[in-house]
């Protein structure tokens, strides 16, 4: 494969394998096991002398056309397809860690990422410490002698704060630690982590990489040196893997990913500036305006805005269940990067095992919601805004 072809090729044809009959789509490996010729060619594929499969669990042909394909996309060595976008998260993160290392990581995560290193990796001796990740001075002043891993979203969930990734990246190779970033809200096609000086990138690829509410998956990617010494046998013992039916329709997805993306972030773009101009809304956050906090930053490592738009309702809670009640094409869903629009009210689905305090320092407040635009059309999107608005007290 060509390594000058741009992404929208390289998701059509990229990494691609076919049989001996030849077919035009990806075909569908559902084997659990592989056979070999003679107990010598077992022997030689099992000490790794030899090219071949050996078991679903450590990988098929199907898994690693879509391994392949990501890479090429992210610009990554390998990857390692796995059954869940929290899967991916927790391998990346505990299979380079051990008892009395510690952990860095930005406070603004998804619920379950926020579980995993500040109530789960605890209870194996790792320690960690959260910062709020945009000022890079907490991520410096929180390194320890054992500091190991800096883990970070960028834009982040639900409220898009971004981090400076090569300022934090620098501050890690200072001490030989690994940046672990899950991309999830930038899209591979908006941010390259690895570019950036990340060692290690994550993604939910139920996200935009399925985008069509079909099926689960995840993928860490990384350098080769970095997975076989870290990830490898982390992969192959404790059994996070993919299942070739959920890596074939991820590779059908991902083949139409840049037209989705592309319609999504433009209906979050005019979403975010109408919403903006509405006197029922405090405040709208969005990586593509000039009025986002960071906006700096986002023109140095960001080349599009994104498919999710944060804003704030002024009559909170009852503001934010009226406005997603009354909302006739947007869906009330707790998912993302899905080719419908869908909202969310995150102090009270994927953020309320937080506390009221917690949650109030990540700047999610009662009447906070999450927009994930779809690839509806642009008037009928603002226009069931418009009519549910209409429909909130003032």
């Amino acid at each position: 494969m060509s390594k000058t072809w741009r992404p929208a090729t390289q998701l059509v044809h990229g990494g691609t394998l076919r049989s001996q009959y030849g077919e035009t789509s990806e075909a569908i490996y559902l084997t659990q096991g592989f056979v070999y010729d003679t107990s010598e060619a077992a022997e030689a594929r099992f000490k790794g002398e030899t090219d071949g499969y050996i078991y679903a669990r450590y990988g098929s042909p199907t898994n690693d056309m879509f391994e392949k394909r990501m890479c090429m996309l992210e610009g990554a060595e390998d990857a390692r397809a796995t059954a869940s976008g929290m899967a991916a998260v927790s391998a990346a993160i505990l299979c380079q860690v051990k008892a009395g290392d510690h952990i860095v990581a930005a406070r603004a995560l998804f619920g379950s990422c926020r579980w995993v290193v500040e109530t789960l990796a605890p209870k194996y001796g790792i320690e960690c410490t959260l910062v709020d990740g945009r000022d890079l001075a907490n991520w410096e002043q929180a390194i320890r002698p054992n500091t190991k891993v800096f883990f970070l979203e960028s834009p982040t969930n639900p409220t898009l704060e971004v981090v400076d990734i090569a300022g934090v990246a620098k501050l890690a190779n200072q001490v030989g630690a690994k940046v672990v970033v899950d991309n999830v809200f930038a899209t591979p096609l908006f941010q390259k982590p690895l570019d950036l000086g990340a060692h290690i990138v994550v993604y939910s690829a139920t996200k935009h990489i399925d985008g069509q509410g079909r099926c689960l998956g995840g993928v860490v990617l990384a350098d080769k040196a970095w997975i076989d010494e870290n990830l490898h046998d982390y992969f192959r013992h404790t059994g996070p893997a993919m299942s070739p039916f959920n890596a074939w329709t991820l590779l059908k997805g991902i083949e139409t990913l840049p037209l989705r993306v592309k319609q999504q972030t433009q209906n979050a773009a005019k979403i975010a500036d109408f919403l903006a101009e509405q006197g029922k809304v405090a405040k709208v956050i969005y990586p593509g305006r000039k009025d986002h906090p960071q906006a700096d930053i986002i023109a140095k490592q960001m080349t599009g805005g994104s498919t999710l738009v944060a804003f704030e309702l002024k009559g909170g809670k009852d503001a934010a269940f009226a406005l997603q009640n009354a909302l006739e094409i947007i869906k009330i869903s707790n998912n993302l990067g899905d080719s419908k629009s869908l909202i969310t009210h995150p102090a009270t689905t994927t953020h309320k095992n937080l506390s009221e305090e917690a949650r109030a320092e990540l700047g999610i407040s009662p009447g906070t919601v999450r927009l994930s635009a779809g690839i509806e059309d642009t008037d009928d999107l603002i226009e069931d805004f418009a009519k549910a608005l209409a429909k909130v007290a003032a």
